[in-house]
C-alpha cells in the first residue's frame, strides 16, 4: 500500500523564531499516520504582513494551492492552524473549504480536534479562527502600548526593537564633512 501524499506547512514571522522547531513534530505527525512528505512550504513572515505584491505568505499559498488542485498532495500538515492563518474564523473557514475543494485535508500536529469530520471541523474552526484572530489583535495592542510608553519615556528608536539611545556623533560628523567638501 503507498502512502498517502502530504506537504508540509511551516511559518514563522519573527527573526526570534526558527522553522526548524516546527519540523520534527510535523515529520513526527506524518510517519505515525502514514504520510509521505512531498513538498514543504516554509515562510519567513507575518500572515497579516502579506509585504508588497502580495509578498511571501500569499505567494506561497497560491503554490500550496495550486500544487493540491494538481493533486501534487491530498494532505496539508500544519504544525498550529495560527502558522497558516490569523484572519480569523472567515479566512480559516474558506482556506479549509477550498483545499477541500481540492480534495485535500487540513491537519493540525497542536489541534487534532482539527484532524476530525468535515462537520465538526467547521464549527471547531470557526471558534480557533475567532481565537486566533483575537490573540494577534492583543498582541498587537501590547505592542502600540509599549510604543506609547517608550515614545512618552523618550527611549522610543523606532526601529522595532528597543537598542537603548542612539549614538549621534558619527552622523554629526559625517554631516560636517559633506559641509566641509561641498563648500
Amino acid at each position: 500500500m503507498t502512502a498517502t501524499r502530504a506537504a508540509v506547512w511551516i511559518r514563522v514571522s519573527t527573526d526570534d523564531q526558527d522553522a526548524a522547531n516546527q519540523l520534527p513534530e510535523l515529520e513526527r505527525f506524518a510517519a505515525h499516520h502514514g504520510y509521505q512528505i512531498v513538498e514543504r512550504y516554509q515562510v519567513s513572515e507575518s500572515a497579516w504582513n502579506g509585504g508588497r505584491d502580495g509578498g511571501e505568505y500569499k505567494s506561497t499559498l497560491k503554490r500550496a494551492m495550486h500544487a493540491a488542485w494538481a493533486g501534487e498532495f491530498s494532505v496539508l500538515i500544519v504544525w498550529s492552524i495560527d502558522r497558516i492563518s490569523r484572519g480569523g474564523a472567515e479566512d480559516v473557514l474558506r482556506l479549509v473549504r477550498q483545499l477541500r475543494e481540492r480534495r485535500c485535508l487540513l491537519l493540525s500536529v497542536r489541534e487534532p480536534w482539527l484532524n476530525s469530520s468535515p462537520e465538526v471541523q467547521d464549527l471547531l474552526l470557526s471558534f480557533a479562527g475567532w481565537m486566533a484572530e483575537r490573540e494577534s489583535a492583543r498582541r498587537s495592542e501590547r505592542v502600540r502600548a509599549a510604543i506609547a510608553r517608550k515614545k512618552a519615556d523618550g527611549t522610543w528608536t523606532g526601529r522595532g526593537k528597543d537598542l537603548g539611545t542612539r549614538r549621534k556623533s558619527g552622523y554629526f560628523a559625517r554631516e560636517a564633512r559633506k559641509r566641509a567638501a561641498v563648500g
